[in-house]
């Protein structure tokens, strides 16, 4: 089945109360703050269908806002902007982002005569603590409370939620996610968090008040939340920002775990985690079987579209699997009859 077809329209810092500590959208999004025109909107919608291909279906997602909290008849002007594709069949949903405490009936009653497919919350933490030491200006509960009258409406939850923030631990992350999670949203996306130029954390961090996780730590931390997500059965449909050509400029991220495919380190670290324990069962045994301690050779089977995944950046996983297993000869064989998320192992 192919994947929709997503056309994001950024909407920097619009319709937010203040400037989160860890925030700069314009950094992120590579473009100005302010909501665009209507004819800037349907530039981009047009450039993005040229690439459709075959996707059949077409969503349009204002992010980077606080699409709720801007005035009501500007929410009607973007939302209206678009009913000429809605109607054509060129675009067959809206999504956005929004703080947890814009969800009121009042906002909700507003858009309930348009498609809207996600309403995806910024949640970054079920901590209180952590909220009001990065100036969120919303608690847990609002939370709670947005998710519920989301449902109530009928309306599909997404979250975002954040590593590294000051003041989070490990341990009060996970416990903040099986929190998040719990709410059952439909989809959840994870977001390391990075010093940006002219956030107020750049203060903090050149301060020396903050110090963010590095790139392995926050890897790991991805990791563990994936499994949360994983067994509440939330779909994790992002891990790492999706950014504009301006992250690419070093300067603007002053530190924190930046890489431009970092999703694919986090997802690679799970594959090889997987990998290592199928690897240590077969050998378990193996040694039961045989009269060798260990076999000469094993044979890892992937679907094709996870070798990468198997292989890791640049390879790092296969070093790591050589190191670990220093006598045994690794092949890697594909079978898309092997779950993309799978690996199967065979000795000898």
């Amino acid at each position: 089945m192919n994947k929709s077809l997503v056309i994001p329209v950024f909407i920097p810092h619009s319709g937010c109360p203040h400037q989160c500590a860890f925030c700069n959208q314009s950094i992120i999004t590579s473009q100005a703050s302010g909501v665009p025109d209507q004819q800037a909107i349907h530039r981009v919608i047009d450039q993005y269908l040229s690439y459709q291909g075959n996707r059949q279906r077409v969503e349009i997602a204002f992010f980077g806002g606080n699409f709720l909290g801007l005035p009501s008849d500007i929410i009607e002007s973007l939302l209206e902007g678009v009913k000429g594709y809605l109607r054509n069949g060129k675009i067959h949903g809206i999504r956005f982002s929004t703080r947890p405490d814009t969800i009121t009936r009042r906002k909700l009653d507003l858009i309930r005569p348009y498609p809207i497919t996600v309403v995806e919350l910024g949640v970054q933490s079920m901590n209180n603590r952590v909220l009001s030491r990065v100036k969120r200006g919303h608690t847990e509960n609002d939370t709670r409370h947005a998710v519920r009258m989301l449902k109530e409406y009928r309306y599909s939850v997404g979250v975002q939620v954040m590593t590294g923030l000051p003041g989070d631990t490990p341990v009060s992350l996970m416990e903040s996610t099986r929190k998040v999670a719990a709410l059952e949203p439909e989809v959840a996306r994870i977001y390391p968090l990075l010093v940006l130029k002219g956030s107020l954390l750049e203060q903090w961090y050149r301060a020396g008040e903050y110090t963010p996780p590095d790139l392995d730590e926050s890897i790991s931390l991805c990791k563990e939340m994936l499994h949360i997500f994983h067994s509440h059965q939330v779909r994790v449909i992002r891990v790492g920002l999706q950014t504009g050509e301006s992250m690419a400029d070093k300067s603007a991220v002053l530190s924190g775990p930046w890489h431009p495919a970092f999703g694919h380190l986090v997802f690679s670290r799970m594959m090889r985690d997987k990998t290592m324990g199928e690897i240590d069962a077969v050998l378990s045994e193996y040694q039961k079987n045989s009269d060798s301690i260990i076999p000469q050779s094993v044979s890892l089977v992937v679907h094709s579209r996870s070798e990468s995944r198997l292989r890791g950046d640049r390879n790092e996983n296969i070093r790591h699997l050589e190191i670990r297993y220093p006598r045994i000869d690794f092949r890697i064989l594909k079978d898309d009859a092997v779950p993309v998320d799978g690996v199967k192992v065979r000795a000898g």
